[in-house]
């Protein structure tokens, strides 16, 4: 036993909840070695549902349902007759039934369900095992579907996901031009190029397992080892993988695992007829900020529903690992509805230990299966530990996302006018971080484009966006926000974090917001879709914001900007406005006055030597005005240099 946990060594502050954090890495070695091997323990999906058996020539079919009275099986294989295949119930609630070969029309996809009687009744109901569950386009209704293809050919996929991580967030059903649904096929011929292009080497795919409400953005599971159906087959999206990795792109799945959908007929709620399979029973298992259930992490068959299914994905996917979505409201009883302005706050009795136990479980399970395997953790919060390693007393997430940041820019561009920009507050959001916590900077993602809610170049620029983004038409506003918007995400990449993520279009300044089909829109596709004709158009504006998140992109890989662990502060002048620091082997110079130049400024640099410009937001070729020349800036009276220090504008130097 450990006397004394690392991350209390690191994080003195820790130091009065020792024994707090020391329970919970004692709960987690007791649980582990209760449990077994992870890697074997998280082995459900290759027992539930259908599974083959040679040797006896025939499907076995199992499915938890410990508080079920009676469980048939029935499909389209045996003519829809809902009490001909009675299941028999074995030890810890698991009712199993087999299917010789010859005896039923079972064939690569088949539909069937289940007919559970429960305490709650007689009800028809989709499997929780099922791997592929689609919707009938006269009835609305969803059904299982057994799925028997050829195996996948993943020969030649031999891939390590890279580091540090540059991260593209997309979804595939709204990535595509066209007013619908996008397909797995469509993202892996259109999208992923672009993505590789672009100099992202990771992509995260939104809404990925089944969910019955387009709408929910993927939020709301249904089934959690079925792959959304709208958009293509398993194949597919295999296949997509595998480009993925041929195009050097990792792939990591936003994982639901804090909530389910509580719609009864297509998904988990009362499967056994109890209110209490996967959920706590009555109010303790509903989630009422998102009118949804929660999952019971204190019990040992939802800890193996979950860990299998965390195993499932990078088996038989090869994801490359995973987003947490809704990790606040996992830990905390309140799911994170208060103030995080205390230290208890992160250890008291608020806080689901239960869960903090899962999380640190998938984990380990996820770098025991694949060593290299990325988990990112969306904890608003601010939990410590969260992205510390397991053995060092944490709950092992190798990221964690800066969530504050674009809290912080929607603030500043709605409150404060450009005059007032802080840059004492800009730093101090950017760099309120340990240095040794893996930190996804962002300054925005889907959650800021929502409907309700603008896009960072949509707030800087509004209306004025259809009307004014021509290159020739001059206009100011957009002059301000194109400005901004690089600035903006120059500096949160190239100061707030380990890694960066952008959600796809944002980087070209995609106008509107995200609006997915609905009853209160027509049921229009109008805002569920990327406009990628304006970023390739070569007289609008948006190539031109493109055209710098490229360079932006190429120049923090080129020169190792994220390697380095944490930005250096270098000079404050509250008077310009500008802030100077030094990453890699880069200086940043942010100017955020809106009408203050400087000539012959003069900046501090770490070494004594020759300095040369090596990006300008205020490039032409980037939609600036051009003031800046590329020319040779030699050090004086030790480390410093003289450069024209423009108003509204980063430039990166770099000693020669």
């Amino acid at each position: 036993m450990k006397k004394r946990l690392a991350i209390v060594e690191k994080d003195p502050w820790l130091e009065p909840v020792q024994n707090v954090l020391m329970s919970r890495y004692e709960r987690y070695r007791d649980k582990s070695a209760q449990l077994g091997d992870l890697c074997e323990f998280a082995n459900g999906y290759r027992y539930f549902g259908f599974q083959r058996d040679d040797r006896l020539a025939g499907w076995w079919f199992r499915e938890w349902l410990p508080e079920a009275y009676d469980v048939f099986l029935f499909g389209d294989f045996n003519n829809w007759e809902r009490t001909s295949l009675r299941l028999e119930r074995g030890a810890e609630g698991v009712w199993s039934v087999f299917l010789p070969d010859g005896m039923f029309e079972l064939r690569h996809g088949s539909l069937y369900k289940i007919h559970v009687h429960g305490a709650n009744g007689w009800h028809d109901r989709i499997p929780a095992y099922a791997r592929r569950v689609v919707q009938n386009d006269e009835t609305k209704d969803y059904t299982a579907q057994f799925w028997n293809p050829e195996p996948f050919d993943w020969s030649g996929d031999d891939f390590t996901p890279p580091r540090p991580l540059l991260i593209y967030e997309a979804h595939v059903g709204m990535a595509q031009e066209r007013e619908g649904v996008g397909t797995y096929v469509e993202f892996t011929e259109n999208i992923l190029p672009r993505i590789a292009q672009e100099g992202y080497n990771t992509v995260q795919l939104m809404a990925v397992a089944e969910h019955p409400y387009y709408g929910s953005f993927g939020y709301h599971v249904a089934n959690f080892f079925a792959v959304s159906s709208r958009c293509g087959t398993p194949e597919e999206l295999k296949m997509l993988i595998k480009r993925a990795h041929e195009l050097g792109i990792a792939v990591v799945m936003d994982l639901v695992h804090a909530h389910y959908v509580k719609n009864f007929n297509e998904g988990l709620a009362e499967l056994d007829g109890s209110d209490h399979l996967y959920s706590k029973s009555g109010e303790a298992g509903y989630q009422k900020y998102w009118d949804s259930l929660l999952f019971d992490y204190g019990k040992d068959g939802v800890l193996h529903f979950l860990l299998s299914n965390v195993k499932f994905w990078l088996d038989e996917f090869r994801f490359d690992g995973f987003r947490f979505d809704g990790v606040t409201s996992m830990v905390y009883h309140h799911h994170g509805y208060t103030e995080f302005d205390s230290r208890e706050k992160f250890f008291g009795a608020d806080v689901d230990e239960d869960a903090i136990l899962y999380l640190t479980l998938a984990n380990k399970l996820i770098h025991d299966f694949r060593p290299r395997a990325v988990t990112i953790a969306e904890d608003v919060s601010g939990m410590p530990g969260m992205a510390a390693p397991i053995e060092d007393g944490g709950v092992g997430f190798d990221y964690r996302l800066g969530m504050a940041i674009p809290d912080f820019w929607i603030k500043m561009l709605k409150e404060v006018p450009d005059e007032q920009w802080n840059i004492w507050k800009i730093w101090g959001i950017l760099t309120d971080r340990l240095p040794d916590v893996g930190t996804v900077a962002y300054a925005e993602s889907h959650d800021q484009a929502l409907v309700g809610d603008k896009t960072i170049a949509f707030r800087l620029m509004d209306k004025e966006m259809y009307s004014s983004m021509s290159r020739d038409m001059p206009n100011l506003v957009i002059d301000r926000g194109v400005a901004l918007h690089k600035m903006i995400r120059l500096v949160t990449i190239a100061a707030g974090g380990t890694a960066y993520l952008n959600f796809m279009g944002n980087e070209f300044g995609h106008p509107e917001w995200i609006d997915f089909p609905r009853e209160g829109n027509g049921w229009s596709y109008a805002h569920a879709r990327r406009q990628w004709s304006l970023a390739d158009s070569p007289f609008l504006r948006y190539s031109q914001l493109l055209a710098f998140d490229r360079a932006m992109i190429s120049a923090v890989k080129r020169f190792g900007v994220l390697d380095d662990v944490y930005p250096r502060r270098l000079q404050m002048d509250e008077g310009t406005q500008t802030m100077v620091f030094s990453r890699g082997e880069l200086v940043f110079v942010f100017n955020w006055s809106p009408s203050v130049s400087v000539a012959d400024y003069i900046i501090e640099v770490p070494e004594a030597g020759k300095y040369e410009l090596v990006l300008s937001t205020d490039d032409t070729e980037f939609g600036g005005q051009g003031r800046l020349t590329k020319g040779e800036h030699f050090t004086f009276d030790g480390n410093h240099v003289s450069i024209y220090n423009v108003c509204r504008t980063a430039a990166v130097y770099k000693r020669v």
